[in-house]
């Protein structure tokens, strides 16, 4: 079981960086695999970026390639997501997310997690 508290968002001009945190609590952080998602009004849920907690494989969606840069740092049990070159399109609220290893599911679909933050609210002005 996990828990996972955000934080990060606010209000940037295009061009500008963010940094979003996702502080994690509980046992057995190592058997989760981590993510970011996102939701823009009327859309829905989409993938960002996921990690292994332990480990050092990243994923990221083609629309975030070469801007975000997905992190954690294991001795705070601490998530990031580094924003940068942002754009009016990255506009959303962001969620952080957990999954089970080795459970058969991927990486990209939200109803692959189990465990969600609150999520943060980013707007990205023109």
């Amino acid at each position: 079981q996990v828990q996972l508290v955000e934080s990060g968002g606010g209000l940037v001009q295009a061009g500008g960086s963010l940094r979003l945190s996702c502080a994690a609590s509980g046992r057995a952080f190592s058997n989760y695999d981590m993510g970011w998602f996102r939701q823009a009004p009327g859309k829905e849920r989409e993938f960002v970026a996921s990690t292994s907690w332990g480990g050092g494989t990243t994923y990221y969606a083609d629309s975030v390639k070469g801007r975000f840069t997905i992190s954690r740092d294991n001795a705070k049990n601490t998530l990031y997501l580094q924003m940068n070159s942002l754009i009016p399109e990255d506009t959303a609220v962001y969620y952080c997310a957990a999954k089970r290893r080795l459970d058969g599911s991927d990486y990209y679909t939200p109803h692959s997690y189990g465990w969600w933050g609150q999520g943060t609210q980013v707007t990205v002005s023109g």
